[in-house]
């Protein structure tokens, strides 16, 4: 046996600073001393052998915490001639070592740990890297099983540093368990957030990676939707409850110009005929919905009611604004003329087209806002008929050539039942 002063210690400390079971840790440890064990043989080669990728798989490693110290140990067949002694024994030489009873083509176990001075500094040093990276996939593999059911939910996180313009916070599954670090890149940022260190928030968990990259595994967001989803149903008992349903949401966190605010509309809709859905999001004086504005530092947030028809619905999302009309021009291509007076066209569109921008995506709907006063209604129709016209398919006359004999058949009878249909009321 090879010893290892100290392993029950290194076990122990490791399993403490990683936030890893000492499972975990052992296996590492086995894993990381077996490639150094190839490192040795490989070393050791003066036969020169080709090592394919597999050849050392019939090798293991068996640590002994509680002595210190590893074996290694190889599975070899039971030959009559030995023709590689990695992975072969004459049976002669099992029969020697007391198996009597030893047949060919079984298998043995042996013990191939090499001396305590020959297993080398090269071996100890690759070792020592290996160990390190199997430590590494083993915290990424308990962090995706941790935070895989996660994706899509909201997490509490504190901030612990800044790399480039991203925010690295620490957030934990549940309570009791270890922090992970997460990264909170500059577009998922809110501009009016303050990332100090030790500050706590509500993030979305976006995504969990999979991939061997270096950096936190764990992507958070608080530009994302489901944020503003979340605290709503965390605030709003009847979403909770299914009362009332959040059916759309638009979000603008970062804007495109910094001269607009973030802002968010929110469509809500109940099948409870006593319920209104707008007012429950809302609040006695506005309580429930200023809780959701002031997690998400002074966010615009507009509620409207969700209508299956879409003229209503178009106009609801256009709130604050006063519609007089939506004119449905073309609902194959969702295109739509909305009309408002002219002292509401600047709230329609809203400050840079922010309003107008969240509502279509809201609706799904083009929206175009029209001055009511100067809108041309049989030019704008005539417009889009003209457009119609253009892309509808025309449909050549068919010639009677192109038809079979059955099509002919079928329009002979036609013929004698209208004849038959005609004598009847004559």
């Amino acid at each position: 046996m090879v010893t290892l002063p100290g392993l029950k210690d290194l076990i122990e400390n490791i399993s403490r600073e990683r936030n890893l079971p000492r499972i975990a840790v052992q296996s590492a440890i086995r894993e990381a001393l077996l490639k150094g064990y190839e490192r040795y043989r490989r070393a050791q080669n003066l036969e020169r052998k080709q090592f394919d990728e597999d050849y050392f798989d019939n090798f293991d490693v068996q640590l002994d915490v509680d002595d210190e110290g590893f074996r290694v140990v190889a599975t070899k067949t039971i030959v009559e001639e030995v023709s590689n002694s990695d992975h072969e024994i004459a049976l002669q030489q099992v029969q020697d070592m007391g198996g009597d009873e030893a047949q060919l083509g079984q298998e043995v176990v042996l013990d191939v740990t090499p001396d305590q001075g020959e297993f080398g500094r090269m071996a100890a040093m690759q070792t020592k890297q290996v160990l390190a990276q199997k430590l590494r996939d083993q915290q990424r593999q308990m962090v995706q099983e941790e935070f895989q059911d996660l994706e899509g939910t909201v997490l509490q996180a504190r901030v612990l540093r800044f790399e480039r313009q991203s925010v690295i916070m620490a957030v934990s599954s549940s309570f009791g368990q270890p922090e992970v670090e997460a990264e909170l890149p500059k577009r998922e940022q809110l501009p009016n957030d303050n990332y100090r260190a030790n500050a706590t928030f509500k993030v979305y968990l976006k995504k969990v990676s999979q991939g061997q990259q270096r950096g936190p595994q764990l992507l958070v967001s608080r530009a994302d939707a489901g944020l503003v989803v979340y605290l709503f149903a965390n605030e709003v008992p009847e979403i909770e409850d299914e009362v009332v349903r959040i059916v759309a949401v638009a979000r603008e966190a970062n804007p495109p110009s910094r001269h607009v605010g973030p802002r968010t509309k929110i469509a809500v809709d109940t099948l409870d005929r006593d319920v209104d859905p707008v007012g429950a999001c809302i609040g006695a004086r506005g309580s429930r919905i200023q809780v959701v504005v002031n997690e998400l530092r002074g966010e615009k947030i507009d509620v409207i009611r969700w209508s299956p028809d879409p003229a209503t619905y178009i106009a609801n999302a256009l709130s604050p604004a006063r519609v007089d009309e939506v004119r449905l021009m073309d609902p194959e291509t969702r295109q739509t003329h909305v009309l408002v007076a002219e002292d509401q066209l600047s709230l329609a569109i809203g400050k840079e087209g922010q309003n107008v921008r969240l509502a279509a995506r809201l609706t799904g709907w083009k929206i175009d806002i029209k001055d009511k006063a100067k809108y041309d209604y049989a030019g704008e129709d005539a417009k889009f008929a003209a457009a119609r016209a253009k892309y509808t398919p025309e449909v050549d006359d068919l010639d009677e050539e192109e038809f079979d004999d059955e099509n002919q058949e079928e329009l002979l009878e036609e013929e004698i039942f209208e004849d038959n249909n005609n004598d009847d009321e004559e």
